[in-house]
């Protein structure tokens, strides 16, 4: 598997446990919530993600043919 899907699954998995604490109303859901959509706005404005930077770095990237 390449570096940009392993990252999706990570960041659904990081957003399917901030909305299972955002259920039990913990604050920490928001948190990591409000984590990974900082995350997002900053990729789509640098055009630079560090998970999949250092996703890289261990694994192959993804190439279009």
């Amino acid at each position: 598997m390449c570096a940009e899907r392993i990252q999706r699954f990570i960041m659904a998995a990081v957003l399917l446990l901030a909305g299972y604490l955002l259920t039990i109303c913990s604050f920490w859901g928001l948190l990591l919530q409000g984590f990974v959509v900082l995350m997002i706005v900053v990729w789509a404005i640098t055009d630079f993600c560090p998970s999949i930077w250092m996703l890289k770095k261990f694994t192959k990237p993804c190439y279009k043919v």
